[in-house]
């Protein structure tokens, strides 16, 4: 199997819920992004090969394969071909991860994995409309298998089964605003965010002829475990609240990767190599435990042990996803999330896997370290997994 080498690897600032990036187009802000990728690398687009890009809303602006509206509304060349997938919450890290095996396999010498979702204009739930009725994601031969739980159930059925309490989740919601603030104020995400132009909305919340440059991430804010202890719970008798779950975002990334003979060829200095990756099932109804597996897998198929990892990058779906993996694997935590997660920074759902990716890269390069892991749960009872090494 060919190397394969990460050259670049790009994103958007994270806007908060009706916020900065609330009026811009899916396509756009994919297209920025994908667009950037050349721009900093000085590769050729015309080399890349396919182009896999994650959106979980495909809906509205973000139906008729959104990685091919925004690489052509970017006007990349129409040559690159390019298709849009859904794993749910880890849509771009999956996507990124079969960029990767295109390369790896021989498929195409370089590829795009890219992902992103406009939350503020496309709601969870969208895709499946009221009116007019299109049927429901699962009918009653599932029922017969797996209780159907949600997202919000499952992270509380996490929390129990650990024995994860309102405090160890309160403290730990605390703790990725404290990061995430201490990282922007040192003006660590300066090397791995491009700026998104963005249209200025009215009263209505309609786009005016005016713009702003974005620059920075929206979600931010002051955090106390006082104020904490105050917000309501996401469910009764829960331990989670808006405090210590991940924030609904508007927001795009992407990842430009070729072996490392192309890379070569084109002068370009690999940043990083995939080692490995997967994509596992878990249990459906707890839901959010993949990550634990998927780190479990990646260790194992490639003979490292937890403390060989120098940074990890595990969303932050809610709180108990990441206590519960941290019990399980018994990390160093001072390597986990260590400039915030999506409790701070946002969650745009199809868009953060990419994300975390170039979270995890720009950090390795900032901090001289070796390997990184990033890995997601999703929707449905799945786990990705991504490895990489520095170089």
């Amino acid at each position: 199997m060919r190397e394969v080498v990460i050259v670049e690897a790009v994103r958007s600032p994270l806007g908060k819920r009706k916020g900065e990036l609330s009026g811009v187009h899916s396509t756009d802000l994919l297209g920025r992004v994908q667009a950037a990728l050349f721009e900093r690398s000085g590769v050729d687009p015309r080399e890349v090969g396919q182009v896999i890009g994650g959106c979980v809303g495909q809906v509205g602006m973000q139906t008729m394969n959104v990685t091919r509206n925004a690489w052509l509304t970017a006007g990349l060349p129409l040559t690159a071909p390019a298709t849009t997938v859904d794993a749910q919450c880890g849509s771009s890290q999956q996507a990124a991860n079969l960029a990767y095996a295109l390369v790896a396999s021989g498929v195409v010498d370089a590829a795009v994995g890219c992902g992103v979702e406009a939350m503020s204009q496309i709601p969870m739930g969208a895709t499946i409309p009221k009116d007019p009725f299109v049927g429901k994601p699962v009918n009653k031969n599932y029922w017969k298998h797996f209780e159907f739980t949600s997202q919000f159930d499952g992270a509380e059925r996490i929390a129990k089964q650990w024995d994860i309490t309102r405090q160890d989740c309160d403290a730990f919601g605390k703790l990725s605003q404290d990061r995430a603030a201490e990282a922007w104020a040192n003006h660590r995400f300066k090397s791995q965010i491009e700026p998104i132009v963005a249209p200025i909305l009215d009263e209505d919340r309609k786009p005016t002829d005016e713009t702003q440059l974005v620059i920075r991430d929206g979600g931010l804010r002051d955090t106390t475990l006082e104020g904490l202890a105050g917000l309501r719970t996401n469910m009764p008798d829960g331990v989670h609240s808006a405090g210590t779950s991940s924030q609904i975002s508007d927001g795009a990334a992407a990842v430009l990767l070729m072996t490392r003979e192309k890379a070569k060829e084109l002068g370009v200095a690999p940043r990083a190599t995939i080692i490995d990756s997967c994509l596992i099932g878990s249990d459906p109804v707890l839901m959010l435990t993949g990550p634990i597996y998927a780190t479990q897998k990646l260790l194992a198929d490639n003979e490292l042990q937890m403390g060989d990892i120098d940074v990890v990058e595990i969303n932050e779906a809610f709180a108990s996803v990441v206590l519960a993996w941290e019990r399980e694997l018994k990390p160093d935590m001072s390597t986990v999330n260590p400039n915030g997660g999506a409790i701070a920074l946002g969650h745009p759902l199809g868009g953060t896997g990419a994300v975390l990716i170039t979270k995890a890269l720009h950090e390795l390069e900032r901090t001289n370290k070796t390997h990184a892991l990033v890995t997601m749960c999703c929707g449905g009872g799945l786990g990705t997994g991504t490895l990489i090494r520095r170089g």
